[in-house]
């Protein structure tokens, strides 16, 4: 079950990631209400975001579950802490980073659960 996860898990961040890098690249029409007008911090957040579309990419690839537990994990903290950070609901990536910290909590919580031999 973790290794299905675990592929759903990559799969949704590369299939959200590459329109969201795209859209910032080409400064998008819908970027800018979502991330405001291009700067240093938006640049520096699609460069994260091209990291995680790319280590997903390179995860599936190799499977392994530990360091994939450990993106996955690392993502579920910054996606909630957004919210917190942006301070409100009304964003449109705040609304999207919860969903996907949802899914990620779920596939985190599985590989933990029936993980061979996990340990921190």
């Amino acid at each position: 079950m973790e290794i299905i996860m675990s592929k759903v898990s990559l799969f949704a961040n590369i299939a959200i990631l590459i329109p969201v890098c795209a859209g910032l690249i080409t400064n998008a029409r819908w970027v800018h209400v979502a991330y405001g007008d291009r700067s240093p911090a938006r640049d520096i957040l699609l460069s994260i975001y091209f990291s995680i579309a790319a280590g997903s990419a390179f995860l599936l690839l190799i499977g392994n579950i530990g360091m994939i537990a450990a993106l996955l994990l690392v993502q579920v903290v910054y996606k909630i802490l957004s919210a917190f950070t942006v301070g409100t609901l009304r964003n449109p990536v705040v609304v999207s980073n919860l969903l996907i910290a949802i899914l990620h909590m779920f596939t985190v919580a599985t590989i933990f659960s029936f993980g061979p031999g996990l340990s921190v």
